[in-house]
C-alpha cells in the first residue's frame, strides 16, 4: 500500500478499534499492551515503523533512529520496558519533528512530557521518569522489535490514538484497511439509527439473542 497524503487521511479518521477488529492474523489482534499511552488523549499517529532497539537506560540507539527514519515514518522503539530513565525527552523530539517523522512508540520511559505535549508531537510510552540515560551502546536499528509485547518489523503500519496502539503486519494491510474502513462507514449508518431512536437491542439482533439465551 502507497501511503500517499489522500490515503493517509483517508485512514487515519479511522479509530484504532476498528483496525484491531480487523487485524485478526496478528496475535492480540496486534494491539500493544495498554500501558502504552500517549502523552497527550488527543494524539493520533499512523505510518510505518522504523525501529530501534537499546539496551535499558541507555538511548544512543534511538537517536541513530531519528536520522534512518524518512518524514511520515513512526519510530518504534524497544526499550526492554524500562521505566526507571527518560529515554526520550523534548530534544529528541524536537529533531523528530524537524525530520517529518509522524510520531514516536516507546516500551519505556520518556520524560519532557509536558513540553513534548506543547510541541504537539505524538509520542506513545509505557511511563514517564526524569532521570537521565548513558550513551554506551549502538543498540540495533531496523531489525524486528518487541513494543508493548507485539513484534513489529520494519515496514509495518502502525497506528495510535488515545486507546491504545495497534501494529499490522505490512502483507495483511490492504486487507485490514479495507475492512476497517468498512466497518467505519457501518458504524456512521448505526450512530444515525441511534439519532432516529432505534436501540442497540434493535440494531444488532440483540433481542432474539436474549430470548434465545433465556429458553437455554
Amino acid at each position: 500500500m502507497d501511503l500517499t497524503p489522500e490515503r493517509l487521511s483517508e485512514l487515519s479518521q479511522l479509530p484504532t478499534g476498528n483496525i484491531a477488529d480487523n487485524n485478526n492474523n496478528a496475535p492480540h489482534q496486534g494491539v500493544m499492551h495498554s500501558s502504552i499511552r500517549p502523552i497527550d488523549p488527543a494524539s493520533r499517529v499512523l505510518g510505518r515503523a522504523v525501529t530501534a532497539r537499546c539496551y535499558p537506560g541507555d538511548n544512543l540507539a534511538l537517536h541513530q533512529a531519528i536520522y534512518t527514519a524518512k518524514a511520515g515514518d513512526v519510530l518504534v522503539l524497544d526499550c526492554h520496558g524500562y521505566t526507571e530513565a527518560g529515554h526520550f525527552g523534548d530534544i529528541m523530539a524536537l529533531a523528530c519533528q524537524v525530520r517529518g517523522i509522524a510520531g514516536v512508540i516507546i516500551d519505556g520511559s520518556c520524560r519532557d512530557s509536558q513540553d513534548i505535549k506543547a510541541m504537539g508531537f505524538p509520542v506513545f510510552a509505557r511511563a514517564f521518569n526524569s532521570s537521565g540515560t548513558v550513551k554506551k551502546s549502538l543498540g540495533e536499528v531496523n531489525v524486528p522489535v518487541l513494543c508493548g509485547g507485539v513484534l513489529v518489523r520494519p515496514g509495518d503500519i502502525v497506528a495510535g490514538d488515545c486507546d491504545g496502539v495497534v501494529v499490522v503486519p505490512r502483507e495483511d494491510e490492504d486487507e485490514v484497511f479495507s475492512g476497517a474502513l468498512a466497518k467505519f462507514a457501518k458504524e456512521q449508518h448505526i450512530v444515525e439509527a441511534l439519532k432516529a431512536g432505534k436501540s442497540t437491542l434493535e440494531i444488532y439482533g440483540f433481542t432474539e439473542l436474549i430470548e434465545k439465551l433465556k429458553n437455554i
